[in-house]
């Protein structure tokens, strides 16, 4: 697919500052030509509706469907006169498909949820992911869905009903005491550096320092995290940032912190750079190579960071 630019694109300004680091980890020119570029448009197919069959049948009556090879339920979509607007599909409306970038997929396929286990979605708001994780558990078990946000829980509630999720818990918290799951999705906030092509507003919001705050309430966030994952769980931590410090530092320290923690390789079919070992004269964690970073240039999607930590 060729690719397309923004309008005007070429009028926006990189910080200097940001354009040096990204040149030590990408090809730099290649990251602008796709940050700046629009993003495809990928739905997911709610298997707790319709099956895969059945959405693609409709569906490509009058849209163009391509697979995304790591997500079975996920594909690109091209509308045939170029309509943009999945959104308004009766599909989309009935709760058949759910409008979910690609890259965005990975974390629930990563987590691998199974029906009847006791899982958490720390972050969830809007539901992206917490409505994927529940089509993959098929509405058995319990599913707590948790935000801190409180004008975010609308838009939650309102997904959850639309793909038809009936194991759900919603909760506005910091924390549970004496609750422990078999499995937590850690999506954290993040400075959205790999989420440029969709908010050119990052290129101005961007800055060390932002970057240097959103790293102290991701470490909080692991550390409350961890001591409600059962031993053999799994927590998966991901970010939409391309941030060293938000990723692979961050799981290198907590790696460090806790013993009890490992990595786990991430296996899928999708192209990808190894986890950073080093950056900026820090050794990290040697495991965190195990960790998934992929750039808006590898598979045309949004730039993400994925890892797969394993209580012992």
């Amino acid at each position: 697919m060729v690719l397309k630019p923004i309008p005007k694109a070429e009028e926006l300004a990189w910080k200097p500052i940001m354009l040096e680091r990204y040149a030590r980890l990408t090809d730099v020119d290649e990251f602008k030509r796709y940050s700046l570029s629009f993003l495809r448009k990928s739905v997911r197919v709610n298997t707790l509706k319709t099956t895969v069959a059945k959405a693609k049948a409709s569906l490509s009556k009058d849209w163009d469907l391509t697979p995304i090879p790591w997500c079975k339920e996920g594909f690109w979509l091209e509308h045939h006169q170029g309509r943009l607007d999945v959104g308004n599909t009766i599909e989309h409306a009935l709760g058949y498909i759910y409008v979910q970038e690609a890259a965005s997929m990975i974390p629930p396929v990563v987590l691998d949820p199974q029906p009847g286990e006791v899982v958490l979605d720390l972050c969830a708001a809007p539901g992206s992911k917490t409505t994927q994780i529940a089509q993959y558990m098929e509405n058995a078990g319990v599913l707590v869905a948790n935000d801190i946000t409180h004008d975010r829980l609308a838009s939650l509630g309102i997904n959850l009903q639309r793909c038809g999720v009936s194991n759900v818990v919603v909760t506005q918290m910091n924390g549970m005491k004496n609750q422990e799951f078999d499995r937590i999705l850690l999506d954290a906030p993040c400075s959205g550096t790999g989420t440029i092509r969709k908010s050119l507003r990052t290129l101005m919001t961007w800055s060390l320092s932002a970057t240097k705050m959103v790293c102290s309430s991701q470490r909080q966030l692991l550390e409350l995290a961890w001591p409600m994952l059962k031993k053999g769980g799994t927590l998966v931590y991901s970010t939409c940032s391309l941030e060293p410090e938000e990723d692979e530092g961050m799981v290198s320290h907590f790696l460090s912190r806790h013993p009890d923690a490992d990595i786990n390789d991430i296996e899928l079919d999708i192209k990808r750079k190894p986890g950073i070992t080093s950056w900026e004269g820090t050794e990290y964690d040697p495991r965190v190579a195990k960790t998934l970073r992929i750039w808006p240039q590898d598979n045309d999607t949004e730039g993400f960071f994925v890892a797969k930590i394993v209580k012992l």
